[in-house]
């Protein structure tokens, strides 16, 4: 079975988009990210942009495979009527680690229910399609712990894999931690296990 270890996100923050319903302004945004620390500070920086705004609505999603996270917000605004279409949106461009904020000036209407889903939901896309999609593998993290000595071995089938090397430590006993595409993974740490006096482990 082949294993999927590709994910869509955006390559950097979107262009600032403008719809407008009935004197209402949503400002659509739409940011990569990487933890959810990301998030707060993105949200900080939008309300000193837009001090005298009503509603900040959002949603996030984080992650791959199983280990999705996501949350909708709709910062006062009636229940799903913000955050639900927002996170509609990043579904239904297929991406992840992408936050989308709509920051809303209220005009003095009142929209309804149905008039929200469908700026919130106007505004994401708008943001979306703003931002370019890009392509990136899904990495497993490995710990290759061997003695000095054994130095030439590991930097060999390293340089022959193309694997990448995150952080080294070369001392008498040596740490190497490798990123390795998932769908290889199996493979680079069966080629290591075999190996003698060099141990590796999945981080």
């Amino acid at each position: 079975m082949e294993i999927k270890d590709t994910y869509n996100t955006i390559e950097s923050p979107s262009e600032a988009v403008l719809f407008k319903d009935k004197n209402s302004k949503f400002w659509g945004y739409a940011f990569p990210i990487q933890e959810e620390n990301d998030i707060k500070q993105r949200l900080e920086d939008l309300k000193k942009d837009h001090h005298s705004a009503r509603h900040w609505c959002y949603a996030y999603q984080l992650g791959t495979d199983k280990n999705i996270k996501f949350r909708a917000n709709d910062d006062g605004e009636p229940n799903n009527s913000a955050g639900a279409p927002i996170y509609g949106q990043i579904q239904s461009f297929k991406v992840t680690n992408v936050l989308i904020v709509v920051v809303r000036y209220f005009g003095g209407v009142k929209l309804g229910v149905g008039g929200l889903i469908n700026a919130y939901r106007a505004s994401a896309q708008l943001a979306l399609e703003q931002s370019k999609i890009i392509e990136r593998t899904i990495n497993s993290k490995f710990l290759i712990a061997f003695e000095y000595k054994n130095m030439n071995t590991v930097m060999r089938i390293i340089k022959e894999k193309k694997l990448d090397i995150i952080n080294q430590e070369l001392e008498l006993s040596c740490g190497i931690t490798i990123s390795v595409r998932k769908s290889n993974a199996s493979s680079i740490f069966e080629i290591f296990n075999a190996l003698h006096q060099i141990s590796i482990k999945e981080l």
